[in-house]
């Protein structure tokens, strides 16, 4: 089994895939909203620096999560 880390934990310019969300109701549907559900892959494009948000690439769309609820978000990386 590969490890499972926390998007926030994912260094820039890795590729990962989601393993599961953790969170209530409110966050599942955030993440929904944006394109990020169990299964998907995602791209790792820039961590801000000082706790800024984590810029990310799914389906072909550049995204910016804030690291409270990208920290939901389990995921293994990829094999390059």
């Amino acid at each position: 089994m590969k490890e499972q880390l926390r998007l926030t934990q994912v260094q820039n310019m890795k590729r990962v895939r989601v393993v599961r969300i953790e969170g209530g109701w409110g966050a599942r549907q955030r993440l929904n909203r944006v394109g990020i559900h169990e299964g998907d892959e995602i791209f790792i494009k820039r961590s801000g620096i000082m706790g800024g948000p984590l810029l990310v690439r799914i389906h072909g769309s550049d995204i910016a999560l804030g690291r409270g609820i990208a920290h939901k978000v389990v995921v293994e990386e990829k094999e390059e």
